[in-house]
């Protein structure tokens, strides 16, 4: 049995899960909703996931991690956790698009949108669980919907666009796994999904 660890530190939900790669069932699943408790949240979740499900990190045989669009912070504690845990146990950590673990749990045409801050949206779109445009940071209103015919993700601004929502509020452990293109592949090293620049620069830039 392929055991996967999958870690989520994108939006304001510390996810730690653990999945049977095969079928994608989720054996454990640890959720802390708390935006400024990334760092503090996701090892307490990932040994109470392993618990839960009667396994120990011997036991694991892959990570998958969702590489964002996210805030910065929140994103460097996800991944690095996931890395850290790679290299002590040997195994290889699998990173993917957060909003692809959302996405890929949905059927239809759908917008995927998640809080950027300042007023503005991490989203993509989704046909049947592929994403077909995307991933982009904007405002609201400069958002093209397409045909979607629902929204997953925030549903605080799933309202904005007209529609009803539908599918994950926040990355899952099974989507975060689901989301993994090939499995058979050796994952290429992590790479975090800003999307924009952080507010925080060098005094010489500045200069």
């Amino acid at each position: 049995m392929s055991v996967v660890l999958a870690l989520d530190t994108s939006t304001p939900a510390v996810t730690a899960g653990i999945v049977r790669r095969a079928d994608v069932s989720v054996l454990a699943e640890r959720v802390t909703l708390d935006a400024r408790a990334h760092a503090e949240r996701l090892t307490p979740n990932v040994v109470a996931a392993l618990a839960d499900a009667g396994l120990a990190m011997s036991d694991l045989d892959a990570v998958v991690v969702g590489c964002g669009p996210g805030p910065f912070t929140g994103l460097r504690a996800g991944m690095a956790t996931a890395a850290a845990y790679g290299h002590a146990l040997g195994i290889p950590v699998h990173g993917v698009c957060s909003l692809d673990a959302i996405g890929v749990c949905t059927t239809g045409e759908v917008l995927v949108v998640t809080d950027a801050r300042r007023r503005e949206v991490y989203w993509a779109r989704y046909r049947d669980g592929f994403r077909i445009d995307g991933p982009g940071v904007s405002v609201p209103a400069d958002v093209d919907p397409g045909a979607a015919g629902a929204v997953a993700g925030s549903t605080e601004h799933a309202a904005l666009f007209g529609l009803p929502h539908r599918g994950p509020i926040h990355p899952t452990p099974a989507g975060l796994v689901a989301a993994v293109p090939d499995w058979s592949l050796r994952p290429p090293p992590l790479v975090a999904l800003y999307l924009r620049r952080p507010d925080a620069k060098p005094m010489a830039a500045r200069e």
